[in-house]
């Protein structure tokens, strides 16, 4: 009776179809944008949370191997949080150590380097003189003297923002080392929630997609060795100086996609228009465009689609995507959120993703 009464009806069918799944798009969008609002009200634990889910995901495997010797899972749990922080604790005793030896030549290479650029201003094309320099620098001096209370309340911004840091960092240790110890438990106290049978079907999809995360997270530690071992090479051979250190702060910095290469990078080229001058910063620059355009159009969508079984497209695309919506947050975390949700829903309903045994012929 439905069937004919659309036929009769004045309504194309083409155009009932598209209705009905437009409302049902609306409710699926609304139902998103309020799961949106609340996690971004609640991003201070929001957001420390999945990083401790990623940092959970970057060191299961120490964790699993630790309790294939017979530690316990508590002491498996510390063991991979000690393990990581004597890692990146090492890391910035090298930068630290290399800047310390470093930074009396670095300092005379940019005083000698403002000389240059000061006599470049007086005798080259701009022909500026001493004293419009001099009432330049009293200029900026008296409005850094006048904006005394926006100053001052800029950095007060800036001490809350990294307070609010510390608590957030603090949140994820904690919550990395309880997903470590007690992660298996939580997940089957979260699935009694589930109706019972639902339950052994999303449990297995959360399965499948934990382990397409675990993957994930092995590929992006790659993809930051090659961004570090990219900026190193183009340092070393331009004999920039804290080579060893750039490599370290991009080997860090390059788990923020894209954002972190090009912090690196900017602080490269700075170094190496100190030390070398412009050509050695402009070459420099050059590297660091090239391992940004490589992480940002090859090595990301390639290496990450492979562990996250995403198209490399798909992974450029929700790269930026993520950035868009939520920026560095959004960038960092929209590639894990896409790896687990494919994995999770492929596994879900496998009938439904099986490849067929015949791939359906192009037409002619």
């Amino acid at each position: 009776m439905a069937g004919r009464a659309a036929e009769n009806s004045p309504v194309p069918q083409g155009l009932i179809t598209a209705s009905q799944w437009a409302w049902r798009l609306l409710v699926v969008v609304a139902a998103l944008a309020v799961i949106w609002l609340g996690l971004k009200y609640f991003s201070a634990v929001a957001i420390p949370i999945a990083v401790a889910v990623l940092l959970t995901a970057l060191l299961y495997p120490l964790a699993t191997k630790l309790r294939g010797w017979r530690f316990p899972r508590l002491a498996a749990a510390a063991g991979s949080l000690v393990a990581i922080a004597l890692v990146v604790g090492g890391i910035l005793a090298a930068i630290g150590t290399q800047i310390a030896r470093e930074w009396p030549r670095l300092t005379d290479q940019f005083g000698q380097a403002v000389r240059t650029l000061l006599e470049w201003l007086s005798t080259g094309p701009l022909q500026v003189s001493q004293a419009d320099i001099d009432s330049y620098t009293q200029a900026v001096t008296n409005y850094i003297s006048d904006s005394s209370a926006t100053l001052a309340g800029m950095a007060a911004d800036a001490g809350a923002s990294v307070g609010h840091f510390f608590a957030g960092f603090a949140i994820a240790l904690i919550a990395t080392f309880f997903f470590l110890a007690d992660g298996p438990r939580i997940w089957k106290s979260v699935c009694t929630l589930l109706p019972e049978n639902y339950r052994d079907n999303v449990h297995r999809a959360a399965g499948k997609g934990w382990e397409s995360l675990v993957a994930y997270m092995r590929a992006q530690v790659l993809v930051a060795f090659v961004d570090a071992l990219g900026i190193l090479i183009g340092a070393l051979i331009l004999r920039v100086p804290m080579a060893w250190a750039l490599f370290a702060f991009t080997f860090i910095t390059a788990f923020i996609p894209v954002v972190g290469a090009v912090l690196a990078g900017t602080l490269a080229t700075a170094l190496a228009l100190v030390s070398g001058g412009w050509v050695t910063a402009l070459i420099m620059l050059g590297v660091t465009v090239l391992v940004v355009e490589s992480e940002g159009h090859f090595l990301q969508p390639l290496l990450l689609g492979r562990a996250a079984s995403l198209h490399p497209l798909a992974v450029l695309v929700g790269l930026a995507v993520g950035a868009t919506i939520a920026g560095i947050v959004g960038a960092l975390l929209v590639i894990p959120v896409l790896a687990f949700s494919v994995a999770f829903i492929k596994e879900l309903d496998p009938d439904r993703f099986m490849p067929a045994t015949r791939p359906p012929e192009l037409p002619a």
